[in-house]
C-alpha cells in the first residue's frame, strides 16, 4: 500500500496520552485477579493462551521505551494511516517475542506495574513531534500513541472474549481513537463515496468506488457498534457472521464490505 495521501484526522494528544494509560490500567486491574487456570485458558489468537495475550499488552507500551532510547530519526517515514497496513508483515516476529516474554515472566502483575510507571514517565517527558523509529519506519510520538490505543483496545476485546467473566472496561477515548483510525483506514483501502459506514457515536466514513452520495439518505449504508467494527476491521469477526448475528445493518446493493475486510490483519 502506498504512503497515505488522505488527510489524517486530528487527535487530541492530551486525551490520547490519558487514554493509553487508562486502558492499560483497566487491563492491569484484571491481571491482578487472574488465576493459573484462567492464564492457561485458550484465546482466539492461534495457540496463544491468556498468559501470552496478557504479556503482549505490556509489549504494546514497552516498544515506547525501547525505541525512544535510540537516536531520533532525521525525518518521518510512516504516516499514521500507513500503520494499519504494515502490521501483518511483522506478525511472526511479534509472536516469537510475545511467547518469549510470557515464558520468562512469572510475575505478570509486577511487569504491569513496571511498564505503567515507565510509560507515565515517558508521556510526561516526550514531545508530541519527537520522531521515533518503529518496526515500520520513523513515526511521530503522537502518532505512535494513537496506534497504542488500537493495540490496547483490540487486545482488551480479545481478553474479554477469552474470559467473559472479567468484563474489562474500554476507556471511551481509547475506543473512540481505535474506531476512527480503523474506519479511516477502510476509507483509504477502498476509496470512493458510494457506501457510508456509520459507527456511532465515533465515526462516519464514505468508501467504495461508485456513484458518490451528496444529499439526503445515502443509498448504501452500513452501520454497526464500535466493538463489532473493531472485530470486523481486524478479522476477529467475519462479515457474514456479523450480519447473521444482527450486529451489522447493511442496506443497498453496494453495502457489502466482505471484499475489503479485514482492514488490519
Amino acid at each position: 500500500m502506498p504512503p497515505a495521501k488522505k488527510r489524517t484526522r486530528r487527535y487530541d494528544p492530551a486525551k490520547i496520552r490519558a487514554a493509553v494509560l487508562a486502558q492499560f490500567a483497566h487491563v492491569h486491574e484484571a491481571v491482578r485477579t487472574l488465576t493459573p487456570e484462567q492464564l492457561a485458558r485458550p484465546t482466539r489468537l492461534g495457540d496463544w493462551t491468556v498468559r501470552e495475550l496478557v504479556a503482549h499488552h505490556t509489549m504494546a507500551l514497552g516498544m515506547l521505551d525501547r525505541y525512544l532510547a535510540e537516536a531520533e530519526p532525521l525525518k518521518q517515514e510512516v504516516a499514521l494511516l500507513d500503520w494499519p497496513f504494515r502490521t501483518a508483515a511483522v506478525s511472526g516476529q511479534v509472536d516469537d517475542q510475545t511467547r518469549e516474554l510470557a515464558a520468562s515472566t512469572p510475575d505478570l502483575d509486577a511487569l504491569f506495574e513496571q511498564r505503567a510507571a515507565r510509560t507515565a514517565e515517558l508521556l510526561a517527558t516526550t514531545a508530541d513531534d519527537r520522531l521515533m523509529p518503529t518496526r515500520f519506519g520513523a513515526m511521530s510520538f503522537a502518532d505512535v500513541l494513537v496506534t497504542r490505543t488500537v493495540e490496547l483496545t483490540v487486545h482488551t476485546a480479545d481478553l474479554n472474549d477469552a474470559l467473559p467473566e472479567l468484563a474489562v472496561p474500554h476507556d471511551r477515548e481509547a475506543l473512540a481513537a481505535c474506531t476512527r483510525l480503523l474506519a479511516d483506514a477502510l476509507a483509504l483501502k477502498a476509496p470512493g463515496g458510494s457506501v457510508e459506514v456509520r459507527i456511532p457515536p465515533y465515526a462516519v466514513v464514505q468508501c467504495v468506488a461508485g456513484p458518490k452520495h451528496t444529499r439526503g439518505t445515502p443509498p448504501n449504508v452500513v452501520e454497526t457498534d464500535p466493538l463489532t467494527w473493531i472485530r470486523l476491521a481486524t478479522g476477529r469477526t467475519g462479515w457474514a457472521e456479523a450480519l447473521d448475528g444482527a450486529r451489522v445493518a447493511a442496506s443497498g446493493e453496494r453495502a457489502d464490505l466482505s471484499a475489503v475486510l479485514p482492514v488490519m490483519a
